[in-house]
């Protein structure tokens, strides 16, 4: 027998508030780890994004770290979290378009390239939309937004 979640009942207040702080601190561990990386080798950063075509490597790589940095603490204190949300969800489908381009390989004679840039790419969307969700439904009570306007 299909079990009908629309009819179970929503999480209560605390559980879902730790929920949303949980998914804060698991959707910015990527990028305060891959921002601090950067930082510590820009030279490095500015050349692959070079190699991308992207325009201004040596500029693009200071707003880059500073929005892997800066936007992903934000939103784990909880500042402005909905709009840091939506701002990381539009920065990471960016990187995705622009850094995990699979459909420039041959998928018969590029299988591994393609096949890995393709999972890098569906795993940026993924992350995303985690954002997204954040964006919409808020950080919840644990943030220095809900204290703000508690």
């Amino acid at each position: 027998m299909p079990s009908d979640l629309a009819a179970r009942p929503a999480a209560a207040p605390a559980t879902q508030d730790l929920g949303l702080l949980l998914a804060r601190v698991m959707l910015v561990a990527l990028f305060l780890v891959s921002g601090w990386m950067k930082l510590s080798n820009p030279g490095r950063t500015a050349g692959y994004l070079g190699s991308l075509g992207l325009p201004m490597p040596g500029i693009l790589v200071w707003l880059v770290i500073a929005t892997e940095l800066l936007l992903p603490l934000l939103l784990l204190l909880g500042v402005r979290a909905r709009w840091v949300a939506l701002a990381l969800a539009g920065f990471t489908v960016l990187t995705a378009l622009s850094g995990h381009r699979f459909w420039e390989f041959d998928a018969a004679t590029q299988a591994q390239q393609f096949n890995g840039q393709m999972t890098q790419f569906l795993k940026n969307l993924g992350i995303a939309g985690g954002f997204l969700v954040l964006g919409l439904v808020g950080p919840g009570r644990f943030s220095l937004d809900a204290r703000r306007h508690g």
